[in-house]
């Protein structure tokens, strides 16, 4: 019997010491570990207003305004004060139905979460003019207010992807953020709103209020001694010229394509525009938006597609500029070298084509102007087979060749502040050991002498590679945004602008824009009373019409603007390409295009009116 009391009490002592184990860990639990019952007691007591700062502003070169703020309302309600509502009035003035006026006033109170005395969210995004009617009549509704956000607003519709848009945070952004942003705050998501956005996004302010034990406010907490102030975004100066943005989007308006313009002497990114677009203020924040970016998304002619910075294409014939420099570099041609060209370049029993010249292709100069397929695939496989025939010499020259491409800025990203920017593709002799087998020469990959094969650029490259021929062999990163507003503040991430400058002497440079200059002698080309330089690219395309792509900069000397314009499935470079570039150069530099010149008004009408997409 003893033994056995003994062992029965022990089992009960120990049910004791589990028990108050168990007890004490959620004492631990709630009084450390669990914040959530604190803050409910938290708020019990006090109400905290969060008090969110202006957004930075964004300006253009010139300093007029691209996007500032707008207000925008977030109605709080606190449950246990809502009494005697004419849900009727309540619900027309917000425009909402009886069962989302239930839906959102009525919680699980049992959760944690929510109390029928601590305030919570009962309806986001009321603009100004909605909440301005429901403000009149808001003292009929006890417990409702109001909390006031500020959300983005435009000036001009255009710079869509390169501004980018706004969101509501999400748990991985607050828990990477260390808990900086909390549920319901707006990030930048996109452009330059996500790339600057630890300077854009100000910093919040906190205001504390004293609660009694209804849940009424009472007053001031400590005579605000916690209380904080909201303290505005940085305000930045992008490099942008919007009415160029604007003219440059009304041109390729119904097309596919990019155009990237740059000023040469600086690297600052005058005009980013992939087409199709869309007005910005369409993803600002607002009810309808979420249809809206539904719709753009399925949308198959993809216009939330940054195609300046993502597309990657074969760069055409525009690459002969670079094809002839490094041949040039390499002392396979010179500025004197012509070539006979019957209408083709032959290698054993293949034909590789070529166009029609009015004229014989008697040196550099004339080869660049009527873009002679023949004359580069023969530079092409001299510079390739400069050390002899034969595999191992082969694959030394393709990697020397790529080895330039990648001092013009191809084949890795060049480093804009922006997000996303793709690599573009230069093939190496690994890469055709893996294709061919290691049974390749350069007549098999000879393609690439005029542009095209597996060579991939982005349209923001191809705009450097005209900056580096304006130049004459130097340029600096290309980039959107040229500081804070006000000088003495220090943006947290400014790109760091950096000068690179190729291993191509600078006197090659001069035969290349002579040609360059010959092939815009065109009547419809020429801009007036301007000197400039560019070459057209006639891109291949397997699945439909060729692109149209073009490359130039101006004027000839002292250039001041770089420019790049590919259109899809448009035809030749001098179609589309070309005349876009040579309208907005005119913009540029002159403000608008020679009105009295009749030829110039028509090409810009012809212009404006094309509508290619579909084609």
């Amino acid at each position: 019997m003893n033994s056995n009391y003994t062992e029965r009490q022990y089992v009960i002592q120990g049910l004791f010491v589990v028990t108050a184990l168990l007890l004490l860990f959620k004492c631990v639990d709630l009084q450390l570990l669990d914040t959530s019952y604190r803050k409910k007691a938290n708020v019990t007591g006090l109400h905290e207003v969060t008090l969110y700062p202006s957004r930075g502003l964004i300006y253009d070169r010139d300093t007029n305004l691209l996007v500032n703020n707008k207000a925008i309302y977030d109605i709080k309600v606190t449950y246990n004060q809502v009494k005697n509502l004419d849900t009727a009035k309540f619900c027309n003035l917000l425009d909402i139905d009886q069962a989302t006026f239930k839906e959102n006033l009525n919680k699980d109170f049992k959760s944690v979460r929510f109390a029928q005395w601590i305030p919570y969210t009962f309806m986001t995004k009321i603009s100004a003019e909605q909440y301005a009617q429901f403000q009149e009549s808001l003292y009929e509704f006890p417990g409702f207010y109001e909390e006031l956000r500020n959300v983005r607003d435009y000036n001009y519709p255009v710079g869509a992807h390169v501004l980018g848009y706004i969101s509501e945070v999400n748990p991985t952004e607050i828990k990477l953020s260390e808990n900086y942003y909390e549920e319901g705050d707006y990030i930048g998501n996109t452009g330059l709103e996500k790339e600057y956005e630890r300077d854009l996004r100000g910093k919040r302010g906190k205001k504390y209020l004293l609660r009694d034990n209804l849940g009424r406010l009472e007053g001031s907490f400590r005579n605000g001694k916690l209380d904080s102030s909201a303290i505005s975004g940085t305000d930045i100066i992008s490099t942008l010229d919007v009415e160029l943005q604007q003219y440059g989007e009304r041109l390729m308006n119904n097309k596919i394509g990019s155009v990237v313009a740059i000023e040469p002497s600086s690297g600052e990114i005058l005009s980013f525009i992939s087409s199709p677009s869309y007005n910005p203020a369409i993803l600002s924040i607002n009810r309808n938006r979420g249809d809206a970016f539904k719709q753009m998304r399925e949308d198959s002619i993809k216009p939330l597609f940054n195609r300046a910075l993502n597309a990657q294409y074969p760069p055409g014939s525009t690459f002969k500029t670079i094809m002839s420099l490094i041949g040039l570099q390499e002392g396979v041609i010179n500025p004197h070298k012509g070539v006979t060209c019957r209408g083709a370049y032959f290698y054993k029993s293949r034909r590789f084509g070529c166009r029609y010249h009015a004229e014989p292709i008697y040196n550099l100069a004339k080869a660049l102007q009527f873009s002679c397929n023949t004359y580069y695939y023969q530079a092409f496989r001299d510079v390739i087979d400069k050390d002899g025939y034969g595999y191992e010499h082969v694959k030394a020259g393709m990697d020397r060749f790529s080895d330039y491409l990648r001092e013009f800025g191809l084949g890795a990203p060049l480093g804009i502040d922006l997000a996303g920017e793709q690599n573009g593709n230069i093939p190496t002799s690994g890469y055709y050991d893996r294709l061919y087998n290691k049974s390749w020469k350069s007549p098999t990959v000879i393609s690439l002498g005029i542009g095209q094969g597996e060579l991939l650029v982005t349209p923001l490259q191809l705009a450097n590679v005209a900056v580096i021929l304006a130049n004459r062999g130097w340029y600096y990163t290309p980039h959107l945004v040229k500081g804070p507003r006000i000088p003495d503040v220090e943006l947290s991430k400014q790109t760091e602008i950096k000068k690179y400058e190729l291993s191509i002497d600078s006197i090659h440079f001069s035969p290349v824009i002579d040609g360059m200059e010959l092939a815009v002698s065109s009547n419809t080309a020429q801009i007036p009373e301007v000197a400039y330089c560019g070459k057209t690219g006639t891109v291949q395309n397997p699945h439909g019409e060729d692109h149209s792509s073009f490359i130039a900069f101006a004027p000839k000397e002292n250039p001041k603007i770089a420019i790049m314009v590919y259109v899809e499935n448009s035809g030749y470079g001098s179609r589309y390409a070309r005349p876009i570039a040579s309208l907005m150069i005119e913009q540029y530099l002159k403000g608008d295009i020679d009105r009295t010149n009749a030829l110039r008004v028509l090409t810009e009408k012809r212009m404006l009116e094309a509508s290619l997409i579909g084609k």
